[in-house]
């Protein structure tokens, strides 16, 4: 069949050639780039970790932090050896600011990582901490709301990895402990893939921090709430958060007597919160080796995808809270106007909240690889919080710069398609650098607004935090 295209039209492209013009198919990112040199984290950089930089030959810490936040961002790939196909693209060092000589090489990338002592990564905890204080105080909650989970990195395909062993998933890995708040990732402990939940002390010491952080540098009257899941299961973690003054939501391991006590229940209430509805009950337990009861509310969902659940296939849930028992943590909800965190209902409403929190391990999991490039634990583990910082500053840069073209929901992928992966030209001309788009994109992503936003940002200012000194306990 004979095409019906005109070969000789004046659109039709004959052939292709070269162009000296500096091109990117990734213009959005310097958007990232200026907001990075302008919310005041380059001197946190130095502080904590200028001591890797061994000559003043090599690059600034500044200056290699912001190229690997930049290939995490952009995601084209998981493998550092991209970084040398970066090294030959001059457009690339016109996005990131710096001359071609000095874009990072896959070797240099590698050597930075294997340079980290365990006590310097241990600095990359402290980074979070300072980043965490900065978004409460911008923030200012009422309430603090805290989910703390694990999460497993498939790493399937590296079995002889250092520390990738069987996780819970039945796949090889990592399954590090990760304390979040809102959509930041605030605290983790990097682990072995057979360390579960509460495993050893990390979770205790992960919560005193967190408790600690939060009542210095932000309010020591503001409520704390705890979300977690049955792997948190452990009365040393609800005496520590009774100690602390804080609340819990746990959920509870479902053992006989109390599926006993859920058949010969006769009164349950319903909770409703469209689309779904729960029944539930409320009792006081006390496991055999508790030094104390506490509340407990069984509960079970009616509806699954808006089909009304038969009663012998209703998943059965139990949690434990220590809200509404009369402790300080009642009286500072009721002074801070929440005192409806203490009704059954709303405790369950609140529990199933923990959906959220994994929202956010989905979107690691979407921003940056689970695998990662190194044999030994150590570089890997620097690596996984280079991530976890890249990832909290992300999230800041859609809540202060991008947030009124893409919504904040949006997921990593979604942002790079949209905002970041954008065709752009680098002129030089007058002794100034521009970077030209076409109109279209320019209307359409308001880059005028967003350009401003981005060199306009909520500062870092920071804390005592970085004056304390590092506890290699925690």
């Amino acid at each position: 069949m004979q095409s019906t295209r005109d070969s000789k039209s004046p659109y039709t492209i004959t052939k292709v050639e070269v162009t000296p013009d500096s091109l990117t198919g990734r213009a959005g990112l310097n958007l990232f780039v200026r907001y990075l040199d302008n919310i005041g984290i380059n001197p946190l950089l130095h502080q904590l970790f200028g001591r890797l930089r061994k000559s003043r030959k090599g690059l600034p810490i500044i200056e290699i932090f912001k190229q690997i936040f930049v290939f995490i961002l952009d995601g084209t790939s998981r493998h550092l050896s991209y970084f040398d196909a970066l090294k030959k693209d001059p457009a690339h060092a016109g996005i990131v600011e710096c001359s071609p000589q000095q874009l990072l090489s896959s070797h240099a990338v590698k050597r930075f990582f294997k340079a980290f002592s365990l006590p310097v990564i241990h600095f990359f905890r402290k980074l979070l901490r300072e980043l965490f204080v900065w978004r409460l105080r911008l923030a200012e909650p009422d309430v603090v709301t805290l989910g703390l989970d694990s999460m497993v990195m498939n790493n399937d395909e590296a079995a002889k990895r250092h520390g990738v062993t069987p996780t819970y998933k039945k796949v090889k890995g990592f399954q590090p402990l990760q304390l979040v708040w809102q959509r930041y990732i605030i605290d983790a402990v990097f682990r072995r893939g057979d360390r579960h939940c509460n495993y050893g002390k990390d979770a205790v010491r992960m919560i005193r921090q967190a408790v600690a952080t939060i009542r210095t540098h932000y309010r020591a009257d503001v409520p704390i709430v705890m979300r977690m899941d049955s792997g948190f299961f452990d009365e040393k973690i609800f005496v520590l958060c009774e100690e602390l003054g804080i609340g819990y939501a746990c959920g509870g391991r479902l053992y006989d007597p109390i599926r006993d006590r859920a058949r010969e229940q006769e009164e349950w209430k319903i909770f409703d919160r469209k689309p779904q509805q729960w029944r539930y009950f409320e009792f006081e337990d006390e496991r055999e080796a508790w030094s104390d009861s506490r509340r407990a509310i069984f509960c079970q969902p009616l509806y699954e995808d808006r089909q009304r659940l038969l009663k012998f296939a209703r998943p059965d849930t139990v949690i434990y809270t220590n809200l509404g028992k009369g402790q300080r943590i009642d009286a500072l909800l009721r002074s801070a106007g929440h005192a409806e965190m203490l009704d059954a209902a709303a405790l369950i409403g609140f529990y199933h909240g923990r959906g959220t929190d994994e929202l956010v391990h989905r979107d690691l999991k979407d921003f940056a690889s689970e695998q990662l490039p190194f044999l030994r634990f150590g570089p890997n583990m620097a690596y996984y919080f280079t991530i976890l910082v890249a990832f909290f500053l992300f999230g800041s840069f859609k809540e202060d710069v991008s947030f009124e073209v893409i919504p904040l929901e949006s997921y990593p992928t979604t942002v790079r398609r949209r905002l970041f992966d954008q065709a752009g030209k680098i002129v030089r001309h007058a002794g100034e650098v521009a970077l030209k788009v076409a109109q279209a994109l320019w209307d359409q992503l308001k880059l005028p607004l967003l350009w401003q936003k981005a060199h306009t940002p909520p500062q870092i200012n920071p804390s005592v935090l970085l004056l304390e000194p590092q506890n290699r306990s925690i």
